[in-house]
């Protein structure tokens, strides 16, 4: 055999090693993704939204690249209807990968279909979450694409894996009653479980307003965090865990492309609104209790200009909670 047959014979054999290498390289990939997302999903305890039945959801299919997807947030225990502790709907553009969030706020008064004029938080136990969505579209003009129901049971363990090092808040006062723990002022770093006591916390001056901002705020710092390098690692463990506590008609395709988007747009903020905006209601008690008796127009009006920004405007919209017209 001469040098060049040898040479060939050389390249050949080292041409199979890397190829080798790379399908064992894929191999195991595969198996540390299928693993992780397994013991993800064999970690969780029972859900009480998990394996729920709901009536045929009839979202649009998206357009324009952007896609709604209403967050539901539920404390119903198994076999429970419940109302819907949290009401927000995320908007994801494909194009921009951008995340923007809506946050409605439970107390307000709209007209479900078929049972006049209710709180929002009780389309929920009415019908499903195709009445939220019909709600919606009927109160605000708002499309829902698809729904998400959290159980809140679940929540601790999304945000211990999204950020193992904790979440750092600043707490105004000490937040005590209907949460289970004590949270003392201060800047804190908190994780899952005092994360939740903290976004669930309403026994303050601000109730239920400032609930939804620590909410929100809860939200945009996981939003900062899951663009880290252990998010990507623990992707598949976080979607395993996902999957055990949430309730969706989102495909696995779209979740992952909604997923991939987030984690590559590194420097993209989470915007937020909340609803009613300012100086769009009035406390109110009727038949059905305490509401925020909303102008629909500014709200609708708020809510296009929030997902279809046209025109600047100095006007802040989420802060302040003085209940005016």
């Amino acid at each position: 055999m001469n040098r060049v047959q040898v040479r060939k014979q050389k390249r050949k054999k080292k041409k199979g090693f890397i190829f080798l290498a790379f399908l064992l390289l894929i191999g195991a990939g595969v198996f540390y993704w299928f693993y992780q997302y397994n013991q993800g999903f064999t970690e969780a305890t029972d859900s009480a939204v998990k394996d729920k039945e709901f009536e045929l959801f009839e979202g649009e299919e998206p357009k324009f690249g952007e896609i709604n997807v209403m967050l539901l947030g539920s404390d119903a225990r198994k076999d429970e209807d419940g109302r819907s502790d949290t009401l927000m709907v995320a908007n994801y553009n494909q194009k921009t990968e951008e995340v923007k969030l809506i946050s409605i706020m439970r107390d307000t008064y709209v007209s479900i279909p078929g049972y006049g004029k209710q709180k929002m938080n009780a389309a929920y136990s009415y019908g499903g979450p195709e009445l939220v969505r019909q709600t919606l579209k009927e109160n605000f003009n708002l499309d829902v694409h698809y729904y998400a129901i959290v159980d809140f049971n679940g929540f601790p363990k999304i945000v211990d894996l999204i950020a193992p090092d904790g979440i750092e808040v600043d707490i105004p006062y000490t937040m005590q009653h209907g949460i289970g723990m004590t949270l003392n002022p201060g800047k804190q770093t908190l994780h899952g479980e005092q994360l939740l006591g903290y976004v669930r916390f309403r026994h303050d001056k601000m109730s239920d307003f400032g609930r939804v901002e620590r909410q929100q705020e809860a939200l945009s710092k996981l939003k900062d965090e899951a663009v880290g390098f252990h998010s990507l690692v623990n992707l598949p463990k976080l979607l395993g865990t996902a999957d055990a506590y949430v309730n969706t008609n989102l495909d696995k395709k779209t979740i992952l492309s909604i997923a991939k988007g987030i984690l590559e747009n590194k420097s993209g903020s989470l915007q937020t609104l909340r609803v009613p905006v300012n100086q769009s209601f009035v406390d109110r008690r009727v038949n059905v209790g305490e509401v925020l008796d909303i102008d629909y127009d500014k709200n609708i009006q708020a809510i296009d200009e929030f997902l279809n920004p046209q025109v600047d405007t100095a006007v802040d919209t989420t802060k302040n909670t003085d209940n005016q017209e």
